[in-house]
């Protein structure tokens, strides 16, 4: 391993030589002619790059860049070298036992039949039993339920995909067409696997879903097996009905219409994380009278790749080079000339440069660097986080977020803000969809620094030519001075926890909530807790930051769906009993939702 990782910092250094020249940059032994913001975006938006996707060569040039670019600043790089790895799930990988038979007669994998990714694996040899659209819903508008005529005990069942709604966008089904929640409907009514049908109203060419995945590695207790509607009219067979004239049925009288099959089914799912190693880049400038108390400033440099279906391309079909300039070139762009500046002149207070990986999946870099920080977390004073700040408009509108986060940090926004002109709009609050949410629930204070969302946003014309780059500019001046002042300060920066708001309810999202923060990515069983909402019920009942929730009211949860699944069932005012492991010890709650 020590020679393979000296040949491979040896490839990196002279790629980072390479991107560094290609990007307009004169190295000299001594000093360093330093590129403006608008050149680091227009090389890490450069087509070779390809969109920065985790895990690519791309995502390699890129870290190799800003690598070598603190550096050349002489910087103290952290972790090995500047780099901090960690591990992403980009995929599922398909083993040699998936297999399926209907009466004896083998199908194809990818053509006739396809595991889900997140499917249990299992063998099983059993009948069926149609359930329609695999509904068990009884909410204050829609009694339905598919199980309660049929035994489905140790059996398959074979469910219509989506729901007998697709054209209302506001479908009080939407929730519970999921594939997921069919999946855990399906096994709490003691079903042995789960076989899921494109009705013709959703898809009418008859074709298999690709794989999907997340981070969570949540899978389904049972196995979950797609197949194409020529594949469920054999199965259909003995009943006399097809797949069409069931689903008509069902969609015209809106009713329940479950038939046992005697078909025997034998299936066998075998799928497996397919996984990556991207990093964290990291570099600090040491203060120079307080240097134990660090300020955070960061950005991520991911971005979507080529795009495609499950990327977050806002164009779901097109597959191109997503450049990725406002998100997130001109965020990296901006904690790069920090940096120069801090170097040039350290601050009272050591500050850490970092360029977070797989923002884009969910925040992963951010939350593994403060899960596993290069200092004690407890003195990390405050993060400032840069997340698209290319795209200044001519009334010179600047969100910045967090500013209730801490007790000084309003005063100190309006000390320095008058001379730039910018119109500011303040959030309060800490939480949001980027790298600064993972300090705030770590009790850290952050500032979120973005010129908001355009039309451009993760689509391929997120180009270095629509960059405001006097804006950009601008506001990396103004970011400076507000790092000058927090950071050359002797005084304390006071963490305070906000309330946020409560998101509007809609029949699409759950009726109850627990207020708390849900760790999205955990991988152990349960629901990891990342935050606790100050007046919510999970804080008056006594939850805590740290807790694992197993299970609500006595029904098992595993993962982040099957307690979105559970928790779907409740409405505001009901009481529910909530175990909790905390400290290798089980805790239950009584909390009024």
């Amino acid at each position: 391993m020590t020679s393979f990782n000296s040949l491979l910092n040896r490839i990196l250094l002279a790629i980072s030589l390479i991107a560094t020249i290609s990007a307009g940059c004169s190295i000299q032994q001594k000093h360093l002619v330093a590129p403006k913001a608008s050149q680091h975006i227009q090389y890490l938006t450069s087509e070779k790059l390809a969109g920065r996707f985790p895990g690519t060569p791309g995502d390699s040039l890129a870290t190799a860049y800003i690598q070598h670019y603190f550096k050349q600043l002489n910087t103290q790089l952290l972790f090995n070298d500047g780099l901090q790895q960690f591990p992403v799930i980009t995929g599922i990988k398909t083993g040699d036992n998936n297999h399926l038979k209907i009466n004896n007669q083998s199908f194809q994998i990818s053509t006739d039949f396809q595991p889900l990714g997140f499917s249990g694996n299992n063998k099983i040899k059993a009948s069926v039993v149609f359930v329609g659209y695999g509904f068990n819903i009884n909410d204050d508008s829609i009694q339905w339920n598919d199980y309660q005529q049929v035994n489905v005990n140790g059996k398959w069942v074979l469910a219509l995909r989506m729901d007998p709604d697709l054209d209302n966008i506001s479908s009080p089904y939407a929730m519970y067409g999921q594939d997921r929640y069919k999946a855990m409907t399906a096994a709490d009514n003691g079903a042995a696997g789960l076989i899921l049908v494109n009705p013709s109203d959703y898809e009418k060419e008859d074709i298999l879903e690709p794989y999907r995945t997340s981070q969570s590695l949540a899978s389904s207790n049972i196995p979950v097996i797609q197949i194409t509607r020529k594949t469920a009219n054999l199965i259909l067979t003995p009943s006399g009905y097809t797949v069409d004239s069931l689903e008509k049925n069902i969609t015209k009288n809106r009713l329940p219409r479950s038939i046992p099959i005697e078909t025997e089914v034998e299936g066998e799912t075998d799928l497996s994380p397919r996984s990556i190693i991207t990093q964290n880049i990291a570099a600090l400038v040491k203060g120079t009278t307080l240097p134990n108390e660090y300020i955070v400033v960061g950005a991520h440099y991911d971005h979507l790749g080529m795009g495609g279906p499950d990327s977050g391309s806002r164009w779901r079909d097109t597959t191109a080079v997503h450049p990725g300039a406002d998100d997130n070139a001109s965020g990296v762009a901006a904690v790069m000339e920090l940096a120069k500046k801090v170097q040039k002149n350290p601050l009272h207070r050591s500050v850490i440069f970092v360029a977070f990986g797989a923002e884009e999946m969910g925040l992963l870099g951010s939350r593994y660097f403060v899960d596993n920080p290069p200092v004690p977390a407890s003195s990390i004073k405050a993060m400032l986080n840069f997340d698209m700040v290319g795209r200044l408009d001519t009334l010179r509108n600047l969100s910045i977020g967090g500013t209730a986060t801490a007790l000084e940090l309003e005063s100190v926004i309006d000390s320095i803000a008058q001379p730039f002109n910018f119109r500011i709009r303040k959030n309060p609050e800490g939480t949001g969809p980027s790298d600064h949410a993972s300090f705030y629930l770590r009790k850290i204070p952050v500032l979120f620094f973005t010129t908001g969302v355009h039309d451009d946003y993760h689509t391929p014309n997120d180009k270095a030519n629509l960059i405001n780059e006097e804006g950009l500019e601008s506001i990396i001046h103004l970011s400076y001075n507000l790092l000058n002042k927090l950071g050359s300060s002797t005084q304390p920066i006071t963490f305070n926890e906000v309330a946020s708001a409560q998101p509007t309810v809609t029949r699409r999202r759950l009726k109850a909530t627990l207020g708390v923060i849900p760790d999205f990515t955990s991988q152990q069983k349960g629901v990891g807790i990342d935050g606790v909402r100050p007046g919510g019920p999970a804080h008056k009942a006594g939850l805590q930051k740290g807790d694992v929730i197993i299970a609500i009211d006595g029904n098992p949860i595993e993962n982040i769906y099957e307690y979105m699944f559970r928790l779907a069932k409740y409405s505001p005012g009901d009481r529910i009993n909530v175990d909790i492991r905390r400290n290798n010890e089980i805790i239950v709650f009584l909390i009024d939702l």
